[in-house]
C-alpha cells in the first residue's frame, strides 16, 4: 500500500511559458529568470574585465555559463528553501568568524640562547662531584660547611 502525502499541493512550480500563442520550448520558473538575467550581465562584465571582445562567440559562452550558473543555484531553491533564505544563509556563511590557523609573532630567533662548550651532566653526577669538588663552578667556597636551617620543634616532632 502506498501512502500519498500532500506535497504535491506545494510542489508547484512557478513556471512562465512565454508570451501568449507564442510559448518558449523550455520551462523555466520565475525563479531562474530573476537569477539568470543578472547572472549572464554579471558573466558579460566578466568576460570584458577579462579582456574578451564583445561578439558572437563571446555572448554565447556568456549564455553558457548563465545557464550553468543558474542550473547550479536554482538546484539549491525549492519551495521549502526559498531563495531569500538561500541568499541569507549564503551571506552569514561567508561573515562568520573563522578560527585562526596563522600563527602570531614575527620570526623565531636563536639569538639568545645560551650554547655552553661542556656537555651538561645528569643530576646525579652533579651532586657527587659538587661533594667532591667543593661546590658547583664558580661558587666562592669557605673553609666551613654552611649550617642547616633551623626548621623549629614540631618538624622535628614529626619525623
Amino acid at each position: 500500500m502506498r501512502i500519498r502525502t500532500d506535497d504535491e499541493v506545494y510542489r508547484v512550480d512557478a513556471v512562465w511559458l512565454g508570451p501568449p500563442k507564442a510559448t518558449f520550448p523550455w520551462r523555466a520558473r520565475y525563479v531562474a529568470w530573476l537569477i539568470g538575467i543578472p547572472a549572464f550581465f554579471v558573466v558579460l562584465g566578466i568576460e570584458r574585465w577579462a579582456g574578451w571582445s564583445f561578439g558572437f562567440f563571446s555572448t554565447a559562452w556568456a549564455f553558457v555559463a548563465t545557464i550553468v550558473i543558474t542550473r547550479l543555484l536554482t538546484a539549491k531553491i525549492s519551495h521549502e528553501r526559498p531563495l531569500g533564505t538561500v541568499v541569507s544563509m549564503a551571506g552569514r556563511e561567508l561573515n562568520t568568524p573563522r578560527e585562526v590557523t596563522t600563527g602570531t609573532g614575527g620570526a623565531v630567533s636563536a639569538s639568545r640562547v645560551r650554547v655552553r662548550a661542556e656537555r651538561p651532566l645528569p643530576k646525579h653526577r652533579r651532586r657527587r662531584q659538587y661533594q667532591h669538588h667543593g661546590g658547583p663552578p664558580g661558587a666562592i667556597t669557605q673553609g666551613t660547611p654552611r649550617a642547616r636551617r633551623n626548621r623549629g620543634n614540631a618538624a622535628r616532632a614529626g619525623r
